[in-house]
């Protein structure tokens, strides 16, 4: 039976009733989807690495509680050409984040990063413990990862801990990065600054640690720049010779470190008599291992040092740490007489 003109008009208008009803909802519900979920922490951190697929991330989103529907969170970044702009990083969400706004933060790149400082010749230590005040990871647990027996392998490091390749520099951690991540963080950019004074075939792991050793005292003792490949001169004169180091640095890392007592205001006769192998005034050659962390001065003075026929130093200005260099001991007795007579001796950096 053929339809009336007002039966064509109630069909049209139910129908387009419909479509606004289907598309009111359809609305209604991406509204609802893309809203936070209502259980979500007030802010919580969330890690992309590189080359997971929006797929991945967006799955990751919704198990974690970030998102009701990762179909929806893959639907928008499609529609905003956002499917390969997602950057890994590490990020910390609000707690009212919408599904949009968690597509904006993931193309912006990392928004929950710690700076963190380490200066040149700090130990192990001394890192370990800024990096619990600064909440990257407790001290404890740094230094089990720098002391681990497989770490250095890895690397083809020859040394039982990662004291003198923890290169030190200005990082930016997220928290509660782990410890392993951060010590492997600091050894790569190790050989990657290694690779920019040192171009070409990496030393010999025994070589190349003998050169850290030695940087980590030079690192110790200058002030100057400029003085660093002198006084890495001084102390390769003395190796080739087979004579005592003598280097007062050591004598306060195992004050330090090893004795576990306060930098000291002054080295006395008595310290430079203490036993250990670090003891560079009892001991030939060098340590047996790394006292501090070097930077890229000093790696560069071991690496690179002076070619001087120099065997003593001693400060002769406090305020700027500059030496007086000498060839043969009674200048250098001399010059000890001049400078340190009447003049305290700087910590670490009296004389050798």
């Amino acid at each position: 039976m053929p339809l009336t003109r007002q039966s064509n008009r109630l069909l049209t208008a139910a129908a387009a009733a419909l479509l606004v009803g289907t598309a009111a909802a359809i609305a209604a519900a991406g509204h609802y989807l893309n809203q936070a979920p209502a259980t979500v922490a007030p802010s919580r951190a969330f890690t992309v690495p590189t080359g997971e697929s929006l797929t991945g991330v967006a799955q990751r989103l919704y198990d974690a509680g970030f998102i009701r529907s990762p179909a929806l969170l893959r639907l928008l970044a499609r529609a905003r050409g956002a499917e390969t702009a997602i950057r890994a990083g590490h990020y910390r969400v609000p707690a009212d984040a919408t599904s949009d706004e968690i597509i904006d933060l993931l193309m912006l790149g990392s928004n929950d990063l710690v700076r963190v400082t380490i200066p040149e010749g700090w130990t192990s230590n001394r890192i370990a413990a800024h990096l619990e005040a600064r909440d990257i990871t407790s001290a404890a647990a740094f230094r089990s990862a720098a002391n681990s027996p497989e770490l250095m392998p890895s690397y083809g490091i020859e040394a039982a801990t990662a004291e003198g390749y923890l290169f030190p520099d200005t990082y930016y951690f997220p928290r509660g990065y782990g410890a392993e991540a951060v010590v492997r963080h600091m050894v790569d950019t190790f050989f990657g600054r290694l690779a920019e004074i040192h171009p070409g075939a990496r030393p010999e792991a025994a070589e190349l640690h003998d050169k850290v050793i030695l940087a980590s005292i030079v690192e110790r003792e200058y002030r100057l720049p400029s003085e660093a490949p002198i006084i890495a001169s001084v102390f390769n004169n003395r190796l080739r010779s087979n004579v005592r180091l003598e280097s007062c640095a050591t004598i306060v890392y195992i004050i330090t470190e090893i004795q576990g007592h306060e930098h000291p205001e002054r080295i006395f006769e008595a310290d430079l008599e203490i036993e250990s192998a670090f003891n560079t005034y009892r001991s030939r050659g060098l340590p047996p291992g790394p006292i501090a962390n070097p930077g890229l001065t000093a790696l560069q003075a071991a690496l690179y040092p002076a070619e001087t026929e120099y065997r003593y130093f001693v400060v002769k200005d406090p305020a700027t740490g500059a030496h007086h260099f000498s060839s043969v001991l009674s200048e250098h007795s001399e010059a000890r007489f001049v400078y340190l007579k009447g003049i305290a001796q700087s910590p670490g950096r009296a004389h050798s």
